[in-house]
């Protein structure tokens, strides 16, 4: 009888603490998170003003090539990430994204956002200690750049998402910013985003189970052209966004 009840103990104590954790994670998600992300535009504000985007139709063209992008190129370091979320694997990690991100705007972004996503998860997540001890052992370093994905896949491999949850929340993510950066850049309304986001969220998902669960050595570009003109974002006369 005693044995029952210690069972039924540990479960519930089991069960208390995957609860608790599904809020994190959920969290990690949350809009309020000050990550920085809202910073960004992820190139859209340089492809309005050199008129490749100029109506929501070509918005939602542009995001399904964006979405596309990022996924094939930056997936692989996210699964890569949480497979295996140690220091070793994420130093390893971080420095062949920056060797693969040529384009100086989209690196310079990709390491505020990791920069400000590792601090905050380090601070706010204070039940799993190993973000503080990794993040506070690899400041200071040189060899150490911080990009974005590869600490994604870090803290969410930590706070026990399985890859393809972690995999749609990083696309999510971006659709999320995006669609945040075009309705400030007046391309679309808010309630235009939501209806966009609701109906690219379909391709959305074929997206992911064509590149998901791929490693860091299949990493590639799908769509250049994005990447070249996220790189005359500096080049701008006036600018809303960081990137």
């Amino acid at each position: 009888m005693e044995e029952t009840i210690e069972e039924d103990e540990r479960r519930d104590i089991v069960m208390s603490r995957a609860s608790c954790m599904q809020w994190s994670q959920w969290q990690l998600l949350d809009s309020i998170l000050p990550t920085g992300g809202f910073a960004h535009s992820f190139g859209l504000e340089a492809a309005v003003q050199t008129r490749l985007v100029s109506s929501p139709e070509d918005l939602e063209t542009h995001i399904i090539h964006l979405l596309d992008n990022t996924a094939s190129l930056l997936l692989p370091f996210v699964y890569s990430a949480l497979k295996s979320p140690d220091i070793e694997t994420w130093h390893k990690l971080d420095g062949i994204l920056n060797a693969t991100l040529t384009n100086q705007v989209s690196s310079k972004a990709s390491m505020s956002q990791g920069s400000a996503l590792f601090r905050i998860a380090a601070s706010v997540f204070t039940e799993i200690p190993n973000l503080k001890m990794i993040r506070d052992a690899s400041l200071g370093s040189k060899n150490v750049y911080f990009h974005h994905a590869p600490i994604f896949g870090l803290v969410c491999g930590l706070l026990g998402m399985d890859p393809e949850t972690s995999q749609r929340a990083y696309l999510f993510v971006t659709l999320r910013d995006v669609l945040s950066a075009a309705t400030r850049l007046n391309i679309v309304g808010p309630m235009g985003a939501s209806v966009m986001q609701h109906r690219i969220a379909i391709v959305a998902e074929t997206v992911l189970e064509k590149w998901m669960d791929r490693e860091a050595s299949e990493a590639c570009q799908t769509s250049p052209l994005l990447d070249v003109v996220q790189g005359c974002h500096g080049y701008l006369f006036s600018r809303l966004f960081c990137s």
